[in-house]
Order: C-alpha cells, then sequence, then structure tokens
C-alpha cells in the first residue's frame, strides 16, 4: 500500500497530549490538504491487517447537505494514526505541547470515512475549502488499530431518537409538542412516558412514539398549520377525552392495548380526519364541544389484550383500526 506524499505537509498550531498513555496530536487542517494525506485499510486487504468498510455514498451524501448548513454544521475530530511517520516540534521550550507537525507519510484513517466523503463532495460542489478537526495517534501498532476501529463501531451507542428529538425541540415544533406532553401535569401521558426513550413498569410511551403519533393527529392540512401552542392544547383535549372515556384502560398497559403505539397511532389518525371536520372555518379553531361529542362515540370498544385487537400489528393495522374508529365516531 503506497503511503507516500510527493512532498511533506506542514501542520501548524497542533497541540501535543497523552491518551491512556500515547501520544496524540490535535489540529485542524485544510480540506483540500487532508484528502491527500490518509489512506484506508480496507476489510479485504491482502495483509490480513484490512478493516474498514466501503463507503456509503448515501450517508457521504446526507453529510454533504449537512455541511451546507454553514456554521451551525459542527462535526467531531477525523480521527487517524499517523504510524510514527509524523514529528513534532514545540515552537517554544516553555509550552512544549504547542508546535508543528511535519507529515512524512500518508497517516491510517481510522475513523471518519464517512464525513470525509461528504467533506469532499461538499468542496468539489460549492467550489470552497474548509477546515477539518482531526485527532492522530503519533503510532499504534496495526493490531492496536484494528481494536480501537472494533470499540468505536460497536461499543459506542448511539443517544436514540427520542433523546434525539427532545434535543432539537426548540428547532422542531412536534418535538417541542411531544416534549410538552410528557413533561405537563395536566397531559395524559405526564405519568406513563419517558423522554429518553428507556421504558420502564409504568412508563412505556417515548418521546419518539408520540413525536410518530402527533405527526399522524396533524397530518389535515386545516390542523398542520395550527401554531405549536394550539396543537399541544388540542391534543391534551384530545387524548384527555380518550383517556377519561377508559381510564382503567389507559393505565392497564399489560392487559389493554389502549396506550399501545399501533392503537394510538390509529387514534391520532382517526383524530386528524374527525377533528378536521370539527374545525370552524371563521375562527380557523376546532369546536371542542362538537368534538367531545364524536369522540364520546367509542365508548363501547374492546381494547383487551386479548379481545377483537388482539392481532392488530404494524402501520396496516393502525390504518384498519383508524377507520373503524372514525366510522364509529362521525356515524
Amino acid at each position: 500500500m503506497n503511503t507516500a506524499l510527493p512532498n511533506q505537509v506542514v501542520i501548524e498550531n497542533v497541540l501535543l497530549s497523552k491518551i491512556r498513555g500515547k501520544i496524540a496530536y490535535q489540529g485542524n487542517i485544510s480540506a483540500a490538504t487532508m484528502m491527500n494525506l490518509y489512506y484506508v485499510k480496507p476489510y479485504d486487504d491482502p495483509s490480513g491487517k484490512g478493516y474498514q468498510r466501503p463507503v456509503d455514498p448515501k450517508r457521504s451524501h446526507d453529510f454533504a447537505i449537512y455541511l451546507s448548513k454553514g456554521e451551525d454544521a459542527l462535526f467531531t475530530p477525523i480521527l487517524l494514526n499517523a504510524a510514527s511517520n509524523w514529528e513534532f516540534g514545540c515552537y517554544d521550550r516553555e509550552r512544549p505541547y504547542y508546535g508543528r507537525l511535519i507529515c512524512k507519510e500518508k497517516a491510517s484513517l481510522m475513523d471518519g470515512q464517512h464525513r470525509l466523503g461528504g467533506i469532499q463532495r461538499y468542496i468539489q460542489e460549492t467550489n470552497s475549502d474548509m477546515n477539518v478537526p482531526f485527532l492522530s495517534f503519533h503510532c499504534l501498532d496495526e493490531d492496536e488499530e484494528i481494536m480501537l476501529f472494533d470499540t468505536i463501531n460497536t461499543k459506542a451507542k448511539g443517544i436514540g431518537p427520542s433523546l434525539s428529538k427532545y434535543l432539537r425541540r426548540e428547532s422542531d415544533e412536534l418535538s417541542w409538542v411531544a416534549t410538552q406532553l410528557l413533561i405537563q401535569r395536566e397531559s395524559p401521558f405526564h405519568n406513563n412516558g419517558s423522554i429518553i426513550g428507556k421504558r420502564n413498569k409504568g412508563r412505556h410511551i417515548t418521546l419518539q412514539n408520540l413525536y410518530r403519533t402527533l405527526n399522524f393527529l396533524f397530518k389535515d392540512r386545516k390542523l398542520s398549520v395550527l401554531s405549536r401552542e394550539e396543537k399541544l392544547a388540542l391534543a391534551i383535549y384530545y387524548f384527555t377525552q380518550v383517556k377519561e372515556l377508559f381510564p382503567a384502560e389507559w393505565m392497564d398497559y399489560k392487559g389493554q392495548r389502549l396506550t399501545h403505539i399501533v392503537c394510538l397511532d390509529a387514534l391520532s389518525i382517526a383524530g386528524s380526519q374527525v377533528l378536521a371536520i370539527c374545525i370552524q372555518e371563521s375562527r380557523k379553531q376546532v369546536e371542542l364541544a362538537v368534538a367531545a361529542r364524536h369522540i364520546k362515540k367509542l365508548k363501547g370498544i374492546q381494547w383487551s389484550s386479548d379481545g377483537p385487537l388482539k392481532y392488530v400489528k404494524g402501520l396496516s393495522g393502525s390504518r384498519t383500526l383508524a377507520s373503524e374508529l372514525v366510522e364509529q365516531m362521525i356515524s
């Protein structure tokens, strides 16, 4: 594998540090220079010491789109192994950990293939350049490289979609509404929902579940134009009406299917249609008294886990059940 550089590369303003006894360098480099400063060890390398997967073009494309957001598009450093081919020199003996790197050969890329693929696509399409943060170990042997790659890609766990929605609550309208449904005491979901997505006894509805079902509830154009505060108030009202109609079923997750996501989605799909016909056009708001009369027509439905809804599953099941609920509510 050719790791030679046509000319030495100098990187200024680099910090030297130690990570668990290993010397590491941290700094920034222009994207144009970075593209020629690394090589990849593919998993099928004849040496038997390769480990990198082929690049997924879609992930790189998605990252390029993310970069188009400008200064808000932050990302983590690219991880490299210089394999003793980069030399550090400090500017001042009184500050021995701040200086420049002399790169004599390319470094092995350990983590960041898709980010670099997206960066390359972005700078080509925009005819621009950008600074790329990096962290490079001075020298890891090939087995240490493989072990660290394996740890990064198997041990690290994503934050999950529920916590992600929570973090975006100020920039995404329905994420905010879903969050408020879990934290406001007057919400019917206050005592049985989980913001971080971890289910436990009594808290079986995740923020991601609510985000999904709210998309169904406000899908109708007449409802989608409501403000986030109006959507929150309407969601609380609608599901509170359902809870008051079936108080025992609402609290019995194990024995009843009412608060299972498949049934909540069905209620939201049906609710979108029913609430939309209750819109008072002149005032652009839902007539709650009329909506309540429609919702009360659901009384008598059997939500038991051993009843007729036992085998309702998936989005197709939610849609089928929603059709039945709509027929009952507007009959």
